[in-house]
């Protein structure tokens, strides 16, 4: 079995000590593929260099993460647009809107994210895409530029079934996580994933985030890695009524497809 982990923040300090023995956990789970994320200018450097260090292993994205949109300005596009030349980097993102937390104001949030599609567009990259209570506005800006976008994937998806058939409708793809393993907040999650087409779905850990709450053991740390893939795997293909195995294969397929990876 071989899975493809869509989203890992694996240059999150969390991982400073035991990175790489994190990944050989991860190859030994059958996680062989792992696109790292990148939330900023900085982190998306380190993350090229990263999916550098490991060639065919990891890949990365480049993106500023809605959160820090107040610092994106046109030095920051600049090196964006560089990191994108290299063969590793194979979407931009993450990107999006955050209004729940709004670190950063509403206005810059927009901005950086209309520039971004922008700069997907140009370099016929797909996108990686950060929504929280922020779906209509999204998906207003969004359509502005779906015609020019090779793809787009909504990661982590939580909202609800009107949000979920909203992308669907644009043909956008969906990200699922360990969200889907939490018996109180991940009940309406668990239900959708049965409505997601297979060459639509992809799944991704987050972490060192979200870590799957019916995961037993559970780590010492509380930090979810990709090795875990398989747990969040598993939860989507009990939802859906399929096999792990075919679970496995289709969303292995999506994900090879949509950041146009090797064989």
């Amino acid at each position: 079995m071989r899975l493809v982990d869509i989203g890992a923040n694996l240059t999150d300090k969390a991982f400073n000590q035991d990175r790489d023995t994190v990944l050989e956990r991860a190859r030994e789970a059958g996680v062989d593929t792992l696109i790292v994320t990148g939330t900023s200018a900085r982190e998306s450097v380190k993350a090229k260099a990263l999916a550098e260090a490991y060639p065919r292993h990891l890949y990365a994205t480049a993106g500023v993460h809605p959160h820090i949109a107040r610092h994106f300005d046109a030095g920051v596009l600049h090196t964006l647009q560089e990191l994108a030349a290299s063969d590793a980097v194979v979407a931009v993102g993450e990107t999006g809107l955050d209004f729940n937390r709004d670190h950063s104001p509403r206005p810059d949030q927009e901005a950086a994210f209309a520039q971004q599609l922008e700069l997907a567009a140009d370099l016929k990259l797909p996108v990686f895409i950060h929504q929280r209570d922020a779906h209509e506005r999204l998906l207003s800006i969004l359509r502005d530029y779906r015609d020019a976008l090779v793809d787009a994937v909504v990661h982590c998806f939580t909202d609800s079934r009107r949000a979920l058939w909203d992308y669907l409708d644009m043909d956008l793809h969906i990200g699922v996580t360990g969200w889907v393993c939490d018996e109180r907040r991940g009940r309406e999650l668990q239900e959708l994933v049965t409505e997601i087409p297979a060459q639509r779905l992809m799944i991704e850990t987050d972490s060192p985030y979200l870590l799957p709450r019916d995961l037993h053991p559970k780590p010492a740390k509380r930090r979810n890695e990709p090795a875990f893939l398989p747990h969040v795997a598993a939860a989507v293909a009990r939802h859906r009524g399929e096999s792990l195995e075919a679970v496995a294969a289709a969303t292995t397929a999506t994900a090879q497809r949509f950041f146009r990876l090797p064989e």
